[in-house]
Protein backbone atom coordinates (compact mmCIF):
# COMPACT_ATOMS: atom_id res chain seq x y z
CA UNK A 1 0.00 0.00 0.00
CA UNK A 2 1.33 3.45 -0.91
CA UNK A 3 2.16 5.96 1.77
CA UNK A 4 0.26 9.21 2.21
CA UNK A 5 3.36 11.11 1.14
CA UNK A 6 3.65 9.18 -2.12
CA UNK A 7 -0.05 9.67 -2.87
CA UNK A 8 0.32 13.43 -2.38
CA UNK A 9 3.48 13.73 -4.46
CA UNK A 10 3.33 15.39 -7.87
CA UNK A 11 6.95 14.69 -8.78
CA UNK A 12 7.48 14.49 -12.56
CA UNK A 13 3.97 15.76 -13.29
CA UNK A 14 3.10 18.88 -15.26
CA UNK A 15 0.23 21.24 -14.42
CA UNK A 16 -1.36 23.85 -16.70
CA UNK A 17 -3.12 26.63 -14.79
CA UNK A 18 -5.30 29.17 -16.62
CA UNK A 19 -5.68 32.54 -14.97
CA UNK A 20 -2.16 31.91 -13.77
CA UNK A 21 -1.35 35.57 -13.17
CA UNK A 22 -4.24 36.05 -10.74
CA UNK A 23 -4.30 35.57 -6.99
CA UNK A 24 -5.80 32.10 -7.10
CA UNK A 25 -3.61 31.04 -10.02
CA UNK A 26 -0.50 32.00 -8.09
CA UNK A 27 -1.60 30.06 -4.99
CA UNK A 28 -2.44 26.99 -7.07
CA UNK A 29 0.97 27.22 -8.75
CA UNK A 30 2.82 27.54 -5.45
CA UNK A 31 0.90 24.60 -3.97
CA UNK A 32 1.47 22.18 -6.84
CA UNK A 33 5.08 23.28 -7.22
CA UNK A 34 5.66 22.53 -3.53
CA UNK A 35 4.36 19.01 -4.19
CA UNK A 36 6.87 18.58 -7.01
CA UNK A 37 4.95 19.52 -10.15
CA UNK A 38 6.32 21.50 -13.06
CA UNK A 39 4.04 24.48 -13.72
CA UNK A 40 2.79 26.09 -16.91
CA UNK A 41 0.90 29.33 -16.28
CA UNK A 42 -1.54 30.64 -18.89
CA UNK A 43 -2.87 34.19 -18.81
CA UNK A 44 -3.35 37.03 -21.28
CA UNK A 45 -1.27 39.44 -19.16
CA UNK A 46 2.37 38.75 -20.06
CA UNK A 47 3.72 41.30 -17.58
CA UNK A 48 1.77 39.81 -14.67
CA UNK A 49 2.85 36.32 -15.70
CA UNK A 50 6.50 37.35 -15.61
CA UNK A 51 6.00 38.73 -12.09
CA UNK A 52 4.46 35.47 -10.86
CA UNK A 53 7.39 33.53 -12.31
CA UNK A 54 9.69 35.51 -9.99
CA UNK A 55 7.88 34.33 -6.85
CA UNK A 56 10.55 32.50 -4.79
CA UNK A 57 8.34 29.44 -4.27
CA UNK A 58 8.13 29.05 -8.06
CA UNK A 59 11.69 30.00 -8.98
CA UNK A 60 12.90 27.07 -6.90
CA UNK A 61 10.98 24.75 -9.18
CA UNK A 62 10.26 24.91 -12.87
CA UNK A 63 7.66 27.38 -14.10
CA UNK A 64 6.81 28.25 -17.70
CA UNK A 65 4.37 30.88 -18.95
CA UNK A 66 2.07 31.19 -21.97
CA UNK A 67 0.61 34.62 -22.71
CA UNK A 68 -2.67 33.68 -24.39
CA UNK A 69 -6.10 35.29 -24.59
CA UNK A 70 -8.75 32.66 -23.83
CA UNK A 71 -11.20 34.46 -26.12
CA UNK A 72 -9.05 33.68 -29.19
CA UNK A 73 -9.80 30.11 -30.20
CA UNK A 74 -7.19 29.85 -32.93
CA UNK A 75 -4.41 30.70 -30.47
CA UNK A 76 -5.90 28.54 -27.75
CA UNK A 77 -5.74 25.51 -30.02
CA UNK A 78 -1.94 25.79 -30.11
CA UNK A 79 -1.67 25.14 -26.35
CA UNK A 80 -1.18 21.32 -26.36
CA UNK A 81 1.62 21.49 -28.92
CA UNK A 82 3.32 24.32 -27.03
CA UNK A 83 3.11 22.46 -23.73
CA UNK A 84 4.51 19.32 -25.27
CA UNK A 85 7.46 21.33 -26.56
CA UNK A 86 7.98 23.01 -23.17
CA UNK A 87 7.45 20.08 -20.83
CA UNK A 88 6.93 16.90 -22.82
CA UNK A 89 3.72 15.93 -21.05
CA UNK A 90 0.61 17.24 -19.28
CA UNK A 91 -1.00 15.66 -16.22
CA UNK A 92 -3.12 18.38 -14.59
CA UNK A 93 -5.34 21.06 -16.10
CA UNK A 94 -6.78 23.71 -13.79
CA UNK A 95 -9.41 25.86 -15.50
CA UNK A 96 -9.05 28.78 -13.13
CA UNK A 97 -9.46 31.84 -15.35
CA UNK A 98 -12.67 33.78 -14.88
CA UNK A 99 -14.12 36.74 -16.68
CA UNK A 100 -14.52 39.52 -14.15
CA UNK A 101 -15.07 42.25 -16.71
CA UNK A 102 -13.66 45.74 -16.64
CA UNK A 103 -15.09 48.95 -15.26
CA UNK A 104 -15.56 50.35 -18.77
CA UNK A 105 -17.41 47.33 -20.17
CA UNK A 106 -21.07 48.37 -20.50
CA UNK A 107 -23.59 46.09 -18.91
CA UNK A 108 -21.35 44.10 -16.57
CA UNK A 109 -21.20 45.76 -13.16
CA UNK A 110 -24.82 46.83 -13.40
CA UNK A 111 -28.28 45.92 -12.11
CA UNK A 112 -29.91 43.06 -13.99
CA UNK A 113 -32.04 45.31 -16.18
CA UNK A 114 -28.89 47.03 -17.50
CA UNK A 115 -26.65 43.97 -17.98
CA UNK A 116 -25.70 43.61 -21.63
CA UNK A 117 -25.66 40.72 -24.06
CA UNK A 118 -22.07 41.60 -24.97
CA UNK A 119 -20.92 41.18 -21.36
CA UNK A 120 -22.92 37.93 -21.14
CA UNK A 121 -21.26 36.50 -24.26
CA UNK A 122 -17.74 37.43 -23.17
CA UNK A 123 -18.23 35.94 -19.71
CA UNK A 124 -19.48 32.65 -21.15
CA UNK A 125 -16.59 32.59 -23.63
CA UNK A 126 -13.97 32.77 -20.88
CA UNK A 127 -15.77 30.99 -18.03
CA UNK A 128 -17.38 28.13 -19.95
CA UNK A 129 -16.32 27.84 -23.59
CA UNK A 130 -12.57 28.07 -22.86
CA UNK A 131 -12.67 25.25 -20.24
CA UNK A 132 -14.68 23.11 -22.69
CA UNK A 133 -12.21 23.70 -25.50
CA UNK A 134 -9.06 23.30 -23.38
CA UNK A 135 -10.38 20.08 -21.89
CA UNK A 136 -11.15 18.77 -25.36
CA UNK A 137 -7.85 19.64 -27.02
CA UNK A 138 -5.70 18.72 -24.01
CA UNK A 139 -7.42 15.36 -23.40
CA UNK A 140 -4.98 13.34 -25.56
CA UNK A 141 -2.00 14.67 -23.58
CA UNK A 142 -3.77 14.28 -20.22
CA UNK A 143 -4.74 10.69 -20.93
CA UNK A 144 -1.31 9.59 -22.11
CA UNK A 145 0.00 8.64 -18.65
CA UNK A 146 -3.41 7.61 -17.23
CA UNK A 147 -3.08 9.94 -14.26
CA UNK A 148 -4.74 12.98 -15.83
CA UNK A 149 -6.77 15.35 -13.68
CA UNK A 150 -8.91 18.32 -14.68
CA UNK A 151 -10.01 20.75 -11.96
CA UNK A 152 -12.62 23.37 -12.80
CA UNK A 153 -12.82 26.39 -10.52
CA UNK A 154 -16.45 27.31 -9.92
CA UNK A 155 -18.14 29.50 -7.31
CA UNK A 156 -20.91 29.17 -4.77
CA UNK A 157 -22.87 31.28 -7.27
CA UNK A 158 -22.87 28.31 -9.61
CA UNK A 159 -24.82 26.49 -6.89
CA UNK A 160 -27.12 29.04 -5.26
CA UNK A 161 -28.63 32.37 -6.17
CA UNK A 162 -27.07 35.59 -4.90
CA UNK A 163 -28.34 37.36 -1.80
CA UNK A 164 -28.67 40.88 -3.16
CA UNK A 165 -29.10 42.32 0.32
CA UNK A 166 -25.33 41.97 0.71
CA UNK A 167 -24.72 44.61 -1.96
CA UNK A 168 -27.15 47.30 -0.81
CA UNK A 169 -25.50 50.68 -0.49
CA UNK A 170 -22.29 49.54 -2.27
CA UNK A 171 -21.07 49.80 -5.86
CA UNK A 172 -20.82 46.00 -6.08
CA UNK A 173 -23.06 43.87 -8.31
CA UNK A 174 -23.50 40.17 -9.09
CA UNK A 175 -23.85 39.62 -12.86
CA UNK A 176 -26.21 36.96 -14.18
CA UNK A 177 -23.60 35.76 -16.66
CA UNK A 178 -21.13 34.92 -13.90
CA UNK A 179 -23.72 32.76 -12.12
CA UNK A 180 -24.92 31.05 -15.30
CA UNK A 181 -21.41 30.31 -16.55
CA UNK A 182 -20.31 28.83 -13.24
CA UNK A 183 -23.45 26.70 -13.03
CA UNK A 184 -22.78 25.50 -16.57
CA UNK A 185 -19.20 24.66 -15.65
CA UNK A 186 -20.46 22.39 -12.86
CA UNK A 187 -22.55 20.41 -15.33
CA UNK A 188 -19.63 20.33 -17.78
CA UNK A 189 -17.54 18.85 -14.94
CA UNK A 190 -20.02 16.01 -14.53
CA UNK A 191 -20.21 15.44 -18.27
CA UNK A 192 -16.45 15.31 -18.70
CA UNK A 193 -16.05 13.02 -15.69
CA UNK A 194 -17.92 10.31 -17.59
CA UNK A 195 -16.82 11.23 -21.12
CA UNK A 196 -13.10 11.18 -20.28
CA UNK A 197 -13.08 8.26 -17.84
CA UNK A 198 -11.19 6.17 -16.96
CA UNK A 199 -7.93 7.85 -17.98
CA UNK A 200 -8.82 11.39 -16.81
CA UNK A 201 -10.51 12.42 -13.59
CA UNK A 202 -12.58 15.63 -13.66
CA UNK A 203 -13.62 17.49 -10.52
CA UNK A 204 -14.49 21.00 -9.40
CA UNK A 205 -13.84 23.37 -6.52
CA UNK A 206 -16.47 25.94 -5.53
CA UNK A 207 -14.96 28.69 -3.39
CA UNK A 208 -17.06 31.01 -1.31
CA UNK A 209 -16.37 34.73 -1.21
CA UNK A 210 -12.69 35.61 -0.89
CA UNK A 211 -11.65 38.73 1.00
CA UNK A 212 -10.21 41.29 -1.41
CA UNK A 213 -10.68 44.62 0.35
CA UNK A 214 -14.38 44.80 -0.52
CA UNK A 215 -16.70 47.46 0.86
CA UNK A 216 -16.76 47.06 4.67
CA UNK A 217 -20.57 46.93 4.69
CA UNK A 218 -20.49 43.98 2.30
CA UNK A 219 -17.81 42.19 4.33
CA UNK A 220 -19.76 42.59 7.58
CA UNK A 221 -22.94 41.21 6.01
CA UNK A 222 -21.09 38.37 4.31
CA UNK A 223 -19.36 37.28 7.52
CA UNK A 224 -22.66 37.37 9.43
CA UNK A 225 -24.16 35.09 6.75
CA UNK A 226 -21.28 32.55 7.00
CA UNK A 227 -21.14 29.85 9.71
CA UNK A 228 -17.36 30.21 10.10
CA UNK A 229 -17.88 33.98 10.47
CA UNK A 230 -15.27 35.15 7.99
CA UNK A 231 -14.60 35.49 4.29
CA UNK A 232 -12.21 33.05 2.67
CA UNK A 233 -8.61 33.53 1.61
CA UNK A 234 -6.63 32.06 -1.26
CA UNK A 235 -4.77 29.92 1.26
CA UNK A 236 -8.04 28.19 2.20
CA UNK A 237 -8.03 26.54 -1.24
CA UNK A 238 -4.57 24.98 -1.04
CA UNK A 239 -5.75 21.73 0.51
CA UNK A 240 -8.58 21.32 -1.98
CA UNK A 241 -6.40 21.77 -5.06
CA UNK A 242 -3.64 19.52 -3.67
CA UNK A 243 -6.20 16.79 -2.96
CA UNK A 244 -7.88 16.87 -6.37
CA UNK A 245 -4.64 17.20 -8.36
CA UNK A 246 -2.88 14.28 -6.67
CA UNK A 247 -3.45 10.57 -6.24
CA UNK A 248 -5.02 11.31 -2.85
CA UNK A 249 -8.21 11.56 -4.92
CA UNK A 250 -7.42 8.75 -7.37
CA UNK A 251 -10.93 7.27 -6.94
CA UNK A 252 -12.76 10.62 -7.04
CA UNK A 253 -14.31 12.02 -10.21
CA UNK A 254 -17.36 14.07 -11.10
CA UNK A 255 -17.39 15.77 -7.71
CA UNK A 256 -17.61 19.37 -6.55
CA UNK A 257 -15.61 20.29 -3.43
CA UNK A 258 -17.27 23.32 -1.79
CA UNK A 259 -14.89 25.53 0.19
CA UNK A 260 -17.18 28.24 1.51
CA UNK A 261 -17.00 28.38 5.30
CA UNK A 262 -20.44 26.77 5.44
CA UNK A 263 -22.20 29.39 3.29
CA UNK A 264 -24.27 26.80 1.39
CA UNK A 265 -24.99 24.70 4.49
CA UNK A 266 -28.06 26.78 5.37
Amino acid sequence: MRTFRSLASLENRVALITGGAGGLGRVFAETLSELGARIVLLDRDATALAAVQQVPELRRGRCEALAIDLEKEDVLRTVPERIERLAGRLDILINGAAFTGSSDLPGWVAPFERQSAEAWRRALEVNLTAPFLLSQICAPLLSRNRCGAIINILSIYGLVGPDFRLYEGTTMENPAAYNASKGGLLQLTRYLATALAPSIRVNAISPGGLFRQQDPAFVTRYEARTPLARMGTEEDLKGAVAYLASDLSAYVTGQNLIVDGGWTAW
